[in-house]
């Protein structure tokens, strides 16, 4: 499998604090007519910390059987253990994901050296039935994966890229620079989608995607087309989207704007909240501004 284009990390659909999968059914049929590469479930935006084990595979096999088989599903399968990191990413494996997406142990943060960052994702890579990808998100988890650790983790044959939510774009341009040929390497997030592209970057996992796919998508056809200013045009229109998606509103944020542009975005689960009615306004002139 080699990582490029754009992906999706869907957020989970909520009821009552209940996963509605009917609602889920027909998000997945939009995002199936979309330009999206793939997706994500049970990435950051999927609430995946507040979801049990049984959840997370029962959620996991549903979107492989209603999404287009042609087009590659993504879980996410990291946990505190590496013993539950195996068990989980086999689990998904055997429900027909394509690829496991590791996010950093974080609650004993003070010893994730390094050394240990290494010897959990070679662990998990050599026991996975599915190639693995690595997840950096130092915002949420207060880990950071240095440049010279996932240069070394690309030389594993089963670790294939990586997604680097950090926004530090020395770090990626290192890694990028330092990696195997053979790794990919995602922004994670769509405000820096175009300046990854210019290092080398094949795409990137984005919240955005899930209610500007087409224009996501066109940022990375563009550029591979070699129509930089195109390109850069349509990242800086999605910026403001982007942020009113991720840092500004977060989760309950992405699911008002999908609820505004005709997919179901729902509730958050608790003990998240949901956007404020002043909020979700403001959100409507935001989204009208990208033209959605």
């Amino acid at each position: 499998m080699k990582l490029k284009g754009v992906y999706a990390p869907i957020p989970t659909v909520f009821n009552d604090g209940e996963i509605v999968y009917e609602e889920l059914k027909n998000n997945l049929a939009k995002w199936g007519k979309t330009m999206l590469e793939g997706l994500v479930v049970l990435g950051s935006n999927g609430e995946f910390v507040l979801l049990d084990e049984d959840e997370k595979v029962e959620l996991t096999a549903f979107v492989r059987e209603n999404y287009p088989a042609e087009k590659p599903v993504i879980a996410g399968t990291g946990c505190e253990s590496t013993r539950a990191t195996i068990r989980l990413t086999n689990k998904c494996a055997e429900a027909g994901v394509d690829a496991a997406l590791i996010l950093t142990p974080s609650y004993y943060k003070g010893s994730m050296t390094d050394e240990a960052l290494k010897a959990f994702f070679t662990d998990v890579a050599d026991a996975s039935n599915v190639p693995v990808i690595l997840y950096n998100m130092p915002r949420n988890t207060g880990v950071n994966m240095s440049a010279a650790l996932v240069s070394e983790l690309s030389e594993h044959p089963n670790i294939i890229g990586i997604k680097d939510s950090s926004g530090n774009i020395v770090q990626i341009a290192a890694i990028i620079a330092d990696s195997s040929p053979n790794f990919s390497v995602f922004a994670g997030s769509g405000s820096f989608l175009y300046a990854s592209l210019c290092l080398g970057a094949t795409g990137g996992t984005l919240a955005v995607a899930n209610i500007l796919a087409d224009k996501c998508f066109q940022i990375v056809d563009l550029f591979n087309q070699g129509r930089y200013e195109e390109a850069k045009m349509i990242q800086f229109k999605i910026l403001e989207a982007n942020a009113a998606v991720t840092s500004r509103w977060g989760i309950a944020g992405l699911k008002a704007a999908m609820d505004l542009v005709g997919y179901f975005g729902g509730e958050v689960r608790k003990p998240l909240i949901n956007l404020s009615d002043q909020n979700r306004e403001e959100m409507k002139k935001i989204l009208k501004k990208v033209g959605v």
